[in-house]
């Protein structure tokens, strides 16, 4: 799995060995879930008294055409004293194959006000250097120290990980979050494997039936700043497919709690000879 990772970033896909390799990559399924949200645990005075939401991902691709990924969050979140606060947060996204290129498109909204944009395209380069190109919120051009993991590429990883019967991953990522000139240092912790059947009816599909999942919790850090507390903490149940369920996001103050309710998952595309 390590060789096969160090070619497909080296290889163009485009080519003969290329695709040779990306049809032997780890294939993750096709597949649009949704989560309800709800208040899991508080701590702190800036905690939240009440809060609920969704999550609608949809995940598409294939190793050798790339990965599309669109994303939908809204949270609604009470105070204890005070109007709640709406917020509506949606991103797509383009990743090559080979993890080379990522584009992105992030839009975040609270309440009524205007949205805020983030628009981009990211690469790497040779020398484990990532280069951003932002068109939005303002043109900038960012360079950023690797060597670095785009999303489904981060995935993949872990998934690689767990199968390897191994518990940690550590990997500095770019997902064009915030205004999109940040990366993360990340910690993956994986737990020991089941295939004992979920709660949720959503998950309980022929295709996920058996199917190995491991417990997963990984922290975001700034920039060497591994050694502190994270900023935030997602942790969920991840099968080898790349599925999740059972999802926490840990704020700090607050914990919400996310429970798939919907499951559709498609064939992946095979590689085109």
């Amino acid at each position: 799995m390590i060789l096969l990772r160090v070619l497909a970033a080296a290889i163009c896909v485009g080519t003969p060995l290329g695709e040779a390799l990306a049809e032997r990559a780890l294939a993750l399924a096709n597949h649009r879930a949704v989560y309800d949200l709800s208040l899991l645990k508080t701590s702190g005075a800036k905690a939240p008294a009440q809060a609920r939401g969704r999550i609608a991902f949809d995940f598409s691709g294939s190793a050798c055409e790339g990965y599309v990924q669109n994303f939908r969050q809204i949270t609604e979140l009470q105070p204890s004293e005070g109007a709640a606060k709406l917020s509506d947060m949606r991103s797509a996204t383009f990743e090559g194959g080979d993890g080379a290129d990522f584009r992105f498109k992030v839009e975040t909204k609270v309440d009524n006000s205007r949205a805020e944009e983030v628009d981009g395209i990211a690469k790497k380069s040779s020398d484990a250097r990532l280069s951003v190109d932002l068109s939005k919120p303002k043109r900038a051009r960012v360079e950023l120290v690797g060597p670095m993991l785009f999303p489904t590429e981060h995935l993949r990883r872990i998934v690689e990980t767990a199968m390897a019967g191994e518990h940690l991953l550590e990997a500095r990522i770019f997902d064009g979050t915030g205004d999109g000139e940040k990366a993360f240092d990340t910690l993956t912790v994986i737990g020991k494997p089941t295939t004992e059947p979920p709660q949720e009816k959503a998950a309980r599909v022929d295709e996920l039936k058996n199917m190995r999942r491991w417990p997963v919790a990984i922290s975001y850090f700034d920039l060497g700043k591994k050694d502190g507390q994270p900023i935030y903490v997602l942790s969920f149940d991840l099968y080898e497919n790349g599925v999740s369920r059972a999802l926490t996001l840990d704020y700090g103050d607050f914990v919400l709690r996310g429970d798939m309710t919907d499951l559709v998952l498609q064939p992946t595309p095979a590689c085109k000879k």
